[in-house]
């Protein structure tokens, strides 16, 4: 009798660590639902995620825009301001980069290095990945220079920049305005078109970059158009973490 009290509830143990075993091996079934479960080839990628996220912003962005172009023509007809009135508010949409800006302008396009690039001119060592990628330097040196050449209105992509416009890059991708994007990365500026090359070649930062594009085959290429329009911005300008001073 004392021996069998002893190993009972080694039995009852046992019998435990099987039935819970069993359950586990049901659960995992019912999961995968005869997929493997080991992959995450059936859940949806970040990338993918990401992605989806910017095809809605944009979309929400051109709903956006219809739905302004129809409140600024009600807002017009009804108002009742004066011409002074008006030229001014029409002034402060233009420089708010809200109006369409038609105008010479030059083109610059960036690029990442070609697939497994290599040192091009000698004794310079072989790249190391970050030497093969636009970074977001390179992109705000180009914005800037453009800017201090005199520019009336820059486009980044197939958006207009705004004061609060931030060009951010995570990796690879450039994000603006809620919307992502992949290299070759374009950015277009209307203004006087040898004021705007001049800035462009007086940069440091630029300079700097163009050691890479001679070293490892970075994508630099800048053109000119005689005339080219910049759509308004057509997104949100509520300030949400910022209040205008009174």
């Amino acid at each position: 009798m004392t021996n069998s009290r002893g190993h009972k509830p080694v039995r009852l143990l046992t019998a435990a660590v099987f039935a819970l075993a069993g359950l586990i091996f049901v659960t995992s079934f019912n999961t995968s639902k005869g997929t493997n479960i080991r992959t995450d080839t059936s859940l949806l990628k970040l990338s993918d995620l990401i992605h989806e996220r910017s095809q809605d912003n944009a979309d929400l962005e051109e709903r956006t825009a219809t739905v302004r172009r129809q409140v600024d023509a009600l807002a017009e007809r009804d108002d009742g301001s004066t011409s002074a009135e008006d030229a001014k508010l029409q002034a402060l949409q233009r420089a708010a980069g809200t109006d369409p800006l038609s105008g010479p302008a030059v083109t610059v396009t960036l690029n990442d290095a070609p697939p497994g690039a290599t040192a091009r001119i000698p004794n310079v060592p072989e790249p190391q990945p970050n030497d093969l990628v636009i970074h977001q330097q390179d992109l705000q040196a180009v914005v800037n220079a453009l800017w201090q050449g005199g520019a009336k209105g820059i486009r980044v992509m197939d958006q207009r920049l705004i004061s609060t416009s931030a060009v951010r890059c995570v990796g690879n991708t450039l994000i603006l305005q809620g919307r992502v994007y992949s290299p070759p990365y374009k950015v277009t500026a209307v203004g006087e078109v040898g004021a705007l090359r001049r800035a462009l070649t007086a940069s440091p930062a630029i300079q700097n970059y163009q050691l890479y594009v001679n070293a490892y085959g970075l994508g630099w290429k800048v053109e000119d158009h005689k005339a080219l329009t910049l759509d308004g911005y057509s997104g949100t300008v509520d300030l949400h973490y910022a209040k205008p001073v009174a």
